[in-house]
C-alpha cells in the first residue's frame, strides 16, 4: 500500500478531529433525558462568570458531573487504549498485540475486588484500588523482565502469566466472599463500564494520556525501527532495550490509569491500529494520532450504544466493543489477506 503524502495526511488529521469534536458535541446530547448544546453553552458561560440565566441544579448536575466526564473519558481511553495497541504491535512485531497482554487489567480487577468485596482500603474508591493492583502488576512485570530481559517472547509470555495469576485471585475472591449484589456490581464494572467517569479520574486520566501519547509519538521514529527487528534498530543508532523499557512503562501507565477509571474495554486496542494503519499508512508519526482519533471516536458512540440501546438499563460498554470489534477484525483481516 503506498504511504499517503503530507497532504493528505493533514487532511485526515483535520477530519478526523472535526469528528472527534462533532462527536462529542453529539453524544453530549444523547440520553435519557436529551439537552440541548445551548444548555451546555449556559453551563460555560455561568462557570466563566458571564451574566446568564443559570440552568436548574438537576439539569445543570446532569449535564456538567455526568454527561461531560463520561463523554471525555470515553475519548481518553479509546485514544490510550489505541496509542498502546500501536506501541505494542509495533514493539513485539505480534499483529494480535493488545494493551491487556501487559497483564495490567488483572491486577486492576484484582485490586478493584478487594476494595468492593472485601473493604480494604477504609472506603477507598474503587478506580483507586485497581489503579493501586495495576501498579503491583506493573512493579512485578518490571522486575521480572528486569532479571530476565524484556526479549518480544519474555514479554507475551511473562504478561500473559501475570494477568491469568491476577484474574485467578480475581475468581477467588468474588466466588468466596462476594454476595449477589456486590458480584453482580463488580462483574459489570469488570466488563467496563463509563457510568463511574468523574471529574477527578477524568483529569488524572487527561495527565496520563496525553502526556504518555505526546511521549510516544515523540519517539515515533524508534517504532519505525523496532518494527523492523532489533537488529536493524541497533544499526540506526537506537538503545533498543531502554527504549522497550520506556514505551512499555508509558503504555502499562495509560492502561492502568484507563482500566481504573473505567474497567477492562477490550478489542480498541486491537482492532482500531490496524483500521488506522489501512487510511494512514505504517509510519507510526501518522499512525498514532490516527489511531487515537479513531480510538475515541469509536468509543464514544459505542458509549452511546451502551446507554441507549435497552435505556433506561445500560450495557458494559466491553459488550459493545466485543460485538462491533469481532466483525471489524475479521473484515480487517480479510482485506489484509490474513483470512
Amino acid at each position: 500500500m503506498p504511504e499517503p503524502g503530507a497532504r493528505a495526511i493533514a487532511a485526515l488529521t483535520i477530519a478526523g478531529g472535526a469528528l472527534l469534536l462533532l462527536s462529542m458535541a453529539i453524544a453530549v446530547q444523547i440520553g435519557v433525558a436529551d439537552v440541548a448544546l445551548s444548555d451546555l453553552a449556559r453551563i460555560a458561560a455561568d462557570r466563566l462568570g458571564l451574566d446568564v440565566e443559570p440552568l436548574g441544579r438537576m439539569r445543570e448536575s446532569l449535564i456538567w458531573d455526568l454527561r461531560l466526564p463520561r463523554i471525555l473519558a470515553a475519548a481518553l481511553v479509546g485514544a490510550g487504549l489505541a496509542i498502546c495497541g500501536v506501541v505494542l504491535q509495533a514493539m513485539t512485531g505480534n499483529p494480535l498485540a493488545e494493551p491487556y497482554l501487559l497483564g495490567i487489567s488483572g491486577g486492576a480487577s484484582t485490586g478493584a475486588v478487594f476494595v468492593a468485596i472485601l473493604g480494604l482500603g477504609g472506603g477507598m474508591a474503587l478506580s483507586t484500588g485497581a489503579f493501586i493492583g495495576a501498579m503491583i502488576v506493573l512493579s512485578l512485570l518490571l522486575l521480572l523482565l528486569r532479571r530476565a530481559g524484556s526479549g518480544t517472547l519474555k514479554l507475551v509470555l511473562t504478561g500473559v502469566i501475570i494477568g491469568q495469576f491476577f484474574s485467578a485471585i480475581t475468581s477467588l475472591v468474588v466466588m468466596a466472599a462476594g454476595d449477589a449484589d456486590s458480584t453482580r456490581g463488580i462483574t459489570y464494572w469488570l466488563l467496563g463500564s463509563l457510568t463511574t467517569a468523574r471529574w477527578t479520574p477524568v483529569l488524572f486520566l487527561t495527565l496520563v494520556t496525553l502526556g504518555g501519547a505526546l511521549v510516544v509519538w515523540l519517539h515515533a521514529h524508534a517504532l519505525d525501527a523496532i518494527s523492523f527487528g532489533n537488529d536493524a534498530a541497533r544499526s540506526m543508532g537506537i538503545d533498543v532495550g531502554r527504549m522497550r523499557l520506556l514505551l512499555l512503562v508509558i503504555c502499562a501507565l495509560i492502561t492502568a490509569t484507563a482500566v481504573s477509571c473505567v474497567g477492562a474495554i477490550g478489542f480498541i486496542g486491537l482492532i482500531v491500529p490496524h483500521a488506522a494503519r489501512i487510511l494512514s499508512g505504517p509510519l507510526h508519526r501518522h499512525l498514532i494520532p490516527a489511531s487515537a482519533l479513531a480510538g475515541a471516536v469509536l468509543l464514544i458512540w459505542t458509549d452511546v450504544l451502551a446507554r441507549t440501546v435497552l435505556a433506561p438499563q445500560e450495557i458494559p460498554v466491553g459488550v459493545f466493543t466485543a460485538l462491533i470489534g469481532v466483525p471489524l477484525f475479521l473484515i480487517i483481516m480479510r482485506r489484509r489477506g490474513d483470512l
